[in-house]
């Protein structure tokens, strides 16, 4: 009987193409997750037609077998690039595994960078996407002498620290419900960019800074766009008073750069 599943997933965005299926290449998140689901209801299905194969004979098979469709939502679409701590993911299954079992099948046969930190039976309405109430990301910056070696592939480096009492400044102007268009990386979005952001948070730890962002959803780029202005504030090229401006001129062209993917973390999904 099929039932459906909610994951909590960790990944090292760093080698794939995002989180969504893309037509010219299978290296994304949601691929590699769905490949191995489909191979584990393939394998289900031969060790039910016959108890004879052990599991290498079983996957071997499976490999080789039209694999069945299996479609997995996540509650986000991270870019290429962009990492994740807790990507929540719906997926109806029909297997005689336990939530452990599909668990274990998930990890041991997933990449070393993607990892299933969680899986449990979801209610039949829940939806990893629609049922989703916030979203919290952390974008991280490195502005120290030494190189950050070991966590080089998660932090965007800069030359010297930011003002940071400007960029708060600014980051007040930026909380609330707004209309991002400004700050959104699709200029042929045709649904609302009315999005509400309900906090922005800006630590200060030694060398490495790092900017929270809670809201109720984020428009495509939307994150990366905020930081890369909110450090153009930090360094002087833009003053804290201008936010309102850019707001309301729901023209991308009006906010900063889009910051690099590489420091982006989806942090938390709220439910």
């Amino acid at each position: 009987m099929e039932q459906n599943y909610k994951l909590t997933i960790s990944y090292d965005g760093s080698r794939y193409f995002g989180w969504e299926h893309q037509k010219s290449t299978e290296n994304t998140i949601q691929g590699k997750l769905e490949t191995v689901l489909a191979r584990m209801l393939l394998a289900d299905r031969e060790e039910s037609k016959t108890e004879a194969h052990n599991t290498d004979s079983v996957n071997k098979t499976a490999q080789t077998e039209a694999l069945p469709a299996v479609s997995v939502t996540g509650a986000g679409r991270t870019d290429a690039g962009v990492h994740a701590k807790a990507m929540i993911a719906s997926v109806r299954l029909d297997t005689p595994r336990s939530e452990a079992e599909i668990q274990d099948y998930m990890n041991r046969y997933l990449p070393e960078d993607i990892s299933v930190d969680g899986l449990r039976r979801a209610a039949e309405r829940f939806h990893a996407r629609y049922s989703a109430v916030g979203k919290t990301y952390c974008y991280s910056c490195y502005a120290g002498n030494a190189k950050p070696v070991f966590e080089r592939k998660y932090l965007t480096l800069l030359e010297q620290m930011p003002d940071v009492s400007r960029m708060r400044e600014a980051a007040a102007l930026l909380t609330g419900t707004h209309d991002f268009r400004s700050f959104c990386g699709n200029p042929r979005m045709k649904k609302s960019t009315v999005r509400t952001v309900d906090s922005i948070e800006i630590r200060v730890s030694g060398p490495y800074l790092r900017m929270y962002f809670h809201g109720n959803g984020f428009l495509q780029h939307m994150v990366r766009i905020l930081s890369g202005t909110l450090l153009e504030v930090g360094f002087g090229k833009r003053s804290p008073e201008e936010m309102s401006a850019i707001l309301a001129a729901r023209d991308r062209t009006a906010a900063g750069y889009t910051a690099p993917a590489q420091g982006l973390c989806l942090i938390r999904v709220d439910y």
